[in-house]
Parts: C-alpha cells; sequence; structure tokens
C-alpha cells in the first residue's frame, strides 16, 4: 500500500486521468441510481404512506387498482386488524389560479380512516366537496380555498389542506371522501351495499390468512406494487442500465492498468531480481487500483450531491444513501477486478529478459 501510494503520487497526471474515468462513471451511475429510486418513488409515494400489509381487490382485476371495481357488500367481507375503502381513478383539473390544465391522480376515502395522509398545511376533508392535494400542486399555483374543476365532470371541490409525498404512477394526488370519488368516477355516489370501491386496504400482519368473498383477491402490498403500471419495466431498465456500466468500468480500468503494468516491465524485473515476490508486486498493483477506485468514486459522489442540489425540483430525483453505499463498494470492487488482469501479466515478467539480459 505504501509503495502504491508513493507511486501514485510521483506520477500525479497520469493516475490522476484514471480517477477522472472511475469518477465520471461513478457519477454517472449515482446519478442514474437516484433518477431510478426517484421514478420508482413517486409511482408509490402515496401507497407507501399508508404503511398498510395487504390490499384487498376484484379478483379479475389483475391487481390493477384502477381495474377493481369492489361491491362494498363483498369489501365488508375484508376483515383485518385496521381496514379502509379506498377509491381510485385519474383525471384533469383546472382551476383560476393553475396554469393549464394538471394531470392528476384520484384517491377516494374515509376522512376518519387509517390511511388519511398527514396535513402539512391547512385541515383534513370532514365533508363532501372538500379535498386534500399534494403539495406540488402549491408549486403550480394552486392554493387552500380553490375551487377545482375535474374533467369530464361539473362537480366542483374545494383544497381545504396539502400533504407531502402524495405521488401516485409519477401523479400529483387528490384526496377526498369516497362519495365524492364515486360520483367523479361513476356520475353518481351509492354508500349502500351496491355501491363501488377500489379496493380494501388492510393493515394485519396475519392478512392473507383470510377467506373473503369469491370475488375478492387479496394480496401482499408489495405484490401489488411491482404491478404499478411501468414500475417493474422502469425499474429493470435502470438495473440494466447500471449493470453494464460496472462491466464497463471493470474492462476500462483493467485496460488502464495492464498497460501501465506493460509500461514498468522493467521496473518489475528489477525488483524481481531483487528479491521481490510476484505476490508482493500483485499486491501493490491491486492495492493502487483500490486507491484509485475508491478515491474515483468519493469524487462522484461529491459531484453527484452538487448535482442534486442543482436538479429543479420537477426533477424525479431522490438519493438512497443504502444505494449509494452499494454501488460505491461493487464500483471499487469491479475496478480492483478489472486490475487482475495485470497480476496474471506480472508473474510471466521474467527479471533477466526485463532488464536487458539473455
Amino acid at each position: 500500500m505504501f509503495l502504491a501510494w508513493k507511486e501514485i503520487k510521483y506520477s500525479k497526471l497520469r493516475f490522476s486521468l484514471i480517477i477522472g474515468v472511475v469518477a465520471l462513471v461513478a457519477w454517472l451511475v449515482f446519478l442514474l441510481s437516484g433518477l431510478a429510486f426517484g421514478l420508482a418513488s413517486v409511482n408509490r409515494l402515496a401507497i407507501d404512506q399508508f404503511d398498510a400489509n395487504a390490499i384487498a381487490l376484484t379478483d379479475e382485476s389483475d391487481l390493477s387498482l384502477t381495474q377493481s371495481k369492489l361491491l362494498i357488500k363483498d369489501a365488508k367481507t375484508v376483515t383485518g386488524d385496521k381496514t379502509a375503502y379506498l377509491g381510485q381513478s385519474s383525471g384533469v383539473v383546472t382551476s383560476d389560479n393553475l396554469d393549464g390544465k394538471v394531470s392528476v391522480s384520484i384517491l377516494g376515502m374515509e376522512h376518519d380512516s387509517f390511511i388519511m395522509p398527514k396535513v402539512v398545511e391547512g385541515k383534513a376533508f370532514t365533508d363532501e366537496g372538500e379535498v386534500l392535494a399534494d403539495i406540488s400542486m402549491q408549486k403550480k399555483g394552486t392554493e387552500i380555498g380553490d375551487e377545482l374543476n375535474i374533467s369530464s365532470s361539473d362537480k366542483k371541490l374545494k383544497v381545504v389542506g396539502f400533504v407531502e409525498n402524495g405521488k401516485y404512477g409519477t401523479l400529483p394526488v387528490l384526496y377526498m371522501s369516497i362519495p365524492d370519488w364515486q360520483e367523479l368516477k361513476f356520475g353518481q355516489s351509492d354508500p349502500t351495499d351496491n355501491g363501488l370501491v377500489s379496493a380494501v386496504i388492510i393493515r394485519d400482519t396475519d392478512a392473507l390468512n383470510q377467506t373473503p368473498a369469491k370475488a375478492v383477491k387479496i394480496s401482499n402490498m408489495a405484490d401489488f406494487i411491482e404491478k404499478i403500471p411501468g414500475y417493474s419495466a422502469q425499474n429493470l431498465t435502470f438495473s440494466i442500465m447500471i449493470g453494464f456500466l460496472f462491466i464497463i468500468t471493470a474492462f476500462v480500468i483493467g485496460i488502464f492498468i495492464y498497460v501501465l503494468t506493460m509500461q514498468k516491465t522493467a521496473t518489475f524485473g528489477v525488483l524481481k531480481a531483487q528479491g521481490m515476490t510476484t505476490g508482493f508486486l500483485s499486491k501493490m498493483v491491486i492495492s493502487q487500483t483500490f486507491i484509485l477506485a475508491a478515491l474515483g468514486v468519493l469524487i462522484g459522489l461529491g459531484l453527484t450531491f452538487v448535482t442534486a442540489a442543482l436538479l429543479p425540483d420537477a426533477a424525479p430525483f431522490m438519493l438512497n444513501d443504502l444505494n449509494l453505499v452499494i454501488y460505491g463498494v461493487v464500483l471499487v470492487a469491479v475496478a480492483v477486478i478489472g486490475a487482475l488482469f495485470s497480476v496474471a501479466s506480472i508473474a510471466k515478467i521474467d527479471p533477466l529478459k526485463a532488464i536487458g539480459g539473455e
């Protein structure tokens, strides 16, 4: 390690280029991981706020909240420590203060249910005709007291408060009562057993071990989230991109270190002639690669934090500490693996030939 660091300090420019390459790759990996985590989060933030164990949907919906139309009489057969009805649809809203039209996801729920989000400004809805909005709507011009017009409906809804992390399917969420949601979705509200909701949210660790009505299927939240449109495909796409970057890093660093090793063939030959073993020289190369990769990753991490601070709020970018640590360790590991090509070449160096002997 000492000799490796001494050589890095002596040949600053040469090794700075390698550090720069690692830093750029690490920066790209961290940016992609931030985008992947951010996009995944805005798809499911509103659902995560429920802190639920399971969800009951119609059996024929294929875990699609939008496609599920659950009769209340069937929903009543779902049990758990805590249960809550949920209605979901989408729409486009306009108002006097909004700059144009805004696409939203609409969630209907009972105001006293456990899935009601925490209000950060204003108050929770208690009456029909009142809604809560994700706080991102505030940045689009929406204010408390505004009346929102919903597409395909003459109904006006009054904004009474804002919540944080109210996103579903990347869209800001409007939270309202079940009757209001039914009226928007079906044209009229129906509080009877023949009325409809989209799902029942269940908070109970034993939620899956029950037998509800035949039309109802209960699934854990992880399976449901995987079925959110585009969620799995998006995560897979980013994972493949990041995986290829790891492979590219291994090859690039391996080539750099191999070239440097070949340039130092005579030096290694002299060191071998003086009694240094192949194992010792191999450890020096691997240590050197570890230092270069670690410095590059740290610089890339710093660039990522700077970039995150400069990105606009509209960008779905979120950093996850665990992901950063894992990807940083993997980058260093694949760089060291790439350097193993050079270890094989060191073993083949003949001290006599390297110093010009016969």
